[in-house]
């Protein structure tokens, strides 16, 4: 199994800038993700400070990376799908199965944001519609089900009720995924549909989805499940408290620590506003506080 001491999920403002503080700090750092998964990577900025004129977001994204790179911190494109508490510090199985232990770990996957619901979504959300495998996937038990969706979280949701669900269909034109992960699909009993959801069909509950193509799957519980998996299916796996107004955001203090020590975040999963300094801020000071979190317990040990 490998080792890092900092772990970063998430390869935005926040992760990017958490990462150079880590590395600068002679951390062994690792961060998973994507570029072209941040919010930014399509944007462009001329309100961040010292920018003469308007940059791309990816542009600044690659430089970031660039920086953290020559720091010395690593990075690999995959997506993290599970996170466990261990004695000795943390459990991160990114795509590829290869089991990392990290002594502090960093949040930063940013928040989902839902692109236009098709037909009949909204009219069934809790009677056959749902955003969360992992919250809502026992219900469905021996029942059959659609996963719509094209990144890990998707893959991942379809491959967990495979096991729950008497049928399993994942509707997605392409996948973005690793190829290991493309490999345990095609292993499962997951049926991968080719096509794109088009309508939520039913009255009081799921009766099932039409497709682009006019096909329908006779289905009773249908799955959104887009990008990685959720910043907040990750937190609370491991307990992390949200905040208590709304629950759709990691609750941090200051330091961007979170209840469970060890474990902080950083960018838009903190809440808004959703702003690229903020992001950038919150990742330093994220870094800075589990470098400071890792010489306390180094201390701890020699004392």
């Amino acid at each position: 199994m490998e080792r890092f001491e900092v772990v970063i999920l998430g390869c935005g403002p926040a992760g990017l800038q958490a990462a150079i503080h880590a590395a600068r700090r002679k951390l062994r750092t690792l961060i998973f993700g994507r570029l072209e998964a941040s919010a930014l990577f399509r944007a462009h900025m001329e309100n961040y400070f010292g920018l003469r004129g308007k940059v791309s977001g990816e542009e600044l994204l690659r430089a970031g990376l660039d920086q953290a790179l020559r720091f010395g911190a690593e990075h690999r494109t995959e997506d993290v799908v599970k996170l466990e508490i261990r004695e000795e510090g943390f459990l991160v199985v990114p795509e590829s199965g290869r089991e990392i232990l990290a002594q502090a770990l960093i949040l930063a996957l940013g928040v989902s944001r839902r692109k236009k619901k098709i037909r009949g979504e909204e009219d069934l959300v809790g009677k056959g519609v749902s955003y969360c495998v992992d919250c809502d996937g026992f219900f469905f038990r021996g029942q059959p089900v659609a996963v719509v969706g094209e990144g890990s979280a998707a893959v991942y949701g379809a491959l967990t009720l495979s096991h729950i669900a008497s049928e399993v269909f994942l509707v997605a034109r392409e996948l973005k995924v690793s190829e290991t992960l493309k490999e345990e699909l095609a292993a499962s009993r997951v049926k991968w549909v080719r096509s794109q959801a088009e309508e939520v069909l039913g009255q009081k509950e799921v009766e099932g989805l039409r497709l682009s193509d006019g096909t329908v799957l006779s289905v009773k519980g249908v799955f959104f499940e887009e990008g990685a998996r959720g910043a907040l299916e990750l937190a609370t796996s491991l307990g992390v408290a949200l905040d208590p107004e709304n629950m759709r955001y990691i609750q941090v203090d200051r330091r961007q620590a979170t209840n469970i020590p060890g474990v902080f975040a950083a960018g838009d999963v903190t809440g808004p506003p959703f702003q690229v300094a903020k992001a950038v801020g919150e990742g330093c000071v994220a870094a800075l506080s589990a470098a400071d979190y890792l010489a306390e317990k180094r201390r701890a040990r020699k004392s």
